[in-house]
C-alpha cells in the first residue's frame, strides 16, 4: 500500500485556494481530511473542491489540531497568527508548512524555530520563488563557483501600482508591515539561499509612505479605503554580512518606477555576475573578453527531482515538502533559513523607526 499523508489546512483563502490547495492536490500521496478558517463558509467549499470524502470542517483550528491522525499541517493564515498556530501544531506532533514571512516579527519567529527543535517535527515556511527553473539555474551557478565569492547583491521586489487591496494585507496589526513583509521577504530569501549566507552583522533600513494617501490610486487592483492602508508602501534596506558581503533590499507596492520586477536576485562575485533582470544573465571574463551567457528557458530541462519534470514552483516545493515528510529528510527551505530572513525584516522595520543601525547578535 501506498504511503498516504493526511493533511490539515487551517485558513482557506487566497493564498490556500491558489497555491497549496491546488499543489498539494495534484499528489498523489495527501489526503486532505480537515480544513479550518474562521469563516465556516470558505472551510466548507475548500472541502468540497479538494478534501477527501468527508473531509471535517472546522472554525477552530485547536478542534483541528485534536485528531491525532492528522500527519501534516499546513498555515495560510494572516501573518500575526503565523506563530501562535504554528507552535500549537508542532506541540500536537504535526509537522508544519507555514505560509510566508516566518511569523509577523522575528521573536515570534524564534518561538516557532524553538518549538520544531522541541518537538522534532519537520517546520518550513512558504518561499516557492526558490522552485522556478531561473532560480534553480542561478543557484546551480553558484553552487558550481561560477560566479566565485559573492560580496553584493540586490534583492529586488518593485511594483509600479500593484497595491494588494483584499484581505489584510494594508492591515499591520495583522500583517506587521506592507511590501517589505510581504514581497520583499520573497527576493531576500531568494537572494540569501543563492549566496548561502544566513549571518547578518547589522543593517540600515528606510520605510515611507508616499503614495498610500493619493487618490486616484491608478492601482492594478483598484483603489482602497484611505484609513485602511495602515503600512509602508516603500521600504528599502542595507545590510552587512558577518563575511563583509553586502545585500542592497529594495521592495514597494507603489513607486513611480517604469521597470518593475518582483522576486529577483543580483549576485556580483569574484568570479562573474549573474542577474534576473532580462531572463538570467550570466557575465564574466573569458580568454580576456567580457561575455555574456543568457541560458534559453523555452526548450525545457530535466526534472529537479524524482519522478517530475514540473516546472510550476508551487507544486514543486508541495512535492519536496511531501517527500521530506515521507522520507524523513530536512525541508528544502529550512526554518533557520527562514528565521535569517525574519531577523532582517525586523531590522529594517527597526532601523526605520530608530533612524540607527541595527546591530544583530549583540
Amino acid at each position: 500500500m501506498s504511503v498516504k499523508v493526511r493533511v490539515g489546512i487551517i485558513g482557506c483563502g487566497g493564498i490556500a485556494n491558489g497555491k497549496h490547495l491546488p499543489a498539494l492536490k495534484a499528489i498523489p500521496e495527501v489526503e486532505m481530511v480537515a480544513f479550518c478558517d474562521i469563516v465556516e463558509e470558505r472551510a466548507a467549499e475548500a472541502a468540497k473542491k479538494y478534501g477527501t470524502p468527508g473531509a471535517k470542517v472546522y472554525t477552530d483550528y485547536r478542534k483541528l489540531l485534536e485528531d491525532k491522525t492528522i500527519d501534516v499541517v499546513h498555515v495560510c493564515t494572516p501573518n500575526r497568527s503565523h506563530s501562535f498556530i504554528t507552535v500549537d501544531a508542532l506541540e500536537s506532533g504535526k509537522h508544519v508548512m507555514c505560509e510566508k514571512p516566518m511569523a509577523i516579527n522575528a521573536a515570534e519567529a524564534k518561538k516557532m524555530l524553538d518549538a520544531a527543535k522541541r518537538t522534532g517535527k519537520k517546520l518550513t515556511i512558504g518561499y516557492q520563488n526558490r522552485h522556478r527553473p531561473d532560480s534553480l539555474f542561478v543557484k546551480a551557478e553558484c553552487e558550481a563557483g561560477a560566479i566565485g565569492e559573492i560580496y553584493y547583491a540586490k534583492a529586488t521586489a518593485l511594483r509600479r501600482r500593484a497595491v494588494p487591496t483584499w484581505g489584510v494585507f494594508l492591515n499591520e496589526y495583522e500583517q506587521g508591515g506592507g511590501p517589505l513583509i510581504d514581497i520583499g521577504t520573497h527576493a531576500l530569501d531568494l537572494t540569501m539561499w543563492c549566496m548561502n549566507n544566513y549571518k547578518p552583522k547589522y543593517c540600515v533600513g528606510t520605510t515611507y509612505k508616499k503614495l498610500g494617501d493619493k487618490f486616484p490610486t491608478g492601482n492594478a487592483w483598484g483603489d482602497w479605503k484611505k484609513e485602511d492602508f495602515t503600512v509602508e508602501d516603500s521600504a528599502f534596506g542595507f545590510i552587512v554580512m558577518e563575511n563583509g558581503a553586502t545585500i542592497y533590499l529594495e521592495s514597494s507596492w507603489a513607486l513611480n518606477i517604469l521597470d518593475p520586477r518582483e522576486a529577483i536576485t543580483t549576485l556580483c562575485g569574484t568570479e562573474g555576475g549573474i542577474d534576473m533582470l532580462d531572463g538570467v544573465r550570466v557575465n564574466g571574463i573569458r580568454h580576456g573578453r567580457q561575455y555574456v551567457l543568457k541560458p534559453d528557458f523555452s526548450a525545457g530541462g530535466v526534472a529537479y527531482f524524482s519522478g517530475s519534470g514540473s516546472d510550476d514552483p508551487s507544486y514543486r516545493e508541495a512535492r519536496l515538502w511531501i517527500d521530506a515528510v515521507i522520507d524523513d529528510k530536512s525541508p528544502f527551505v529550512s526554518p533557520e533559513e527562514a528565521y535569517a530572513v525574519s531577523q532582517i525584516l525586523d531590522g529594517i522595520y527597526e532601523s526605520a523607526r530608530t533612524g540607527k543601525p541595527v546591530y544583530f547578535n549583540e
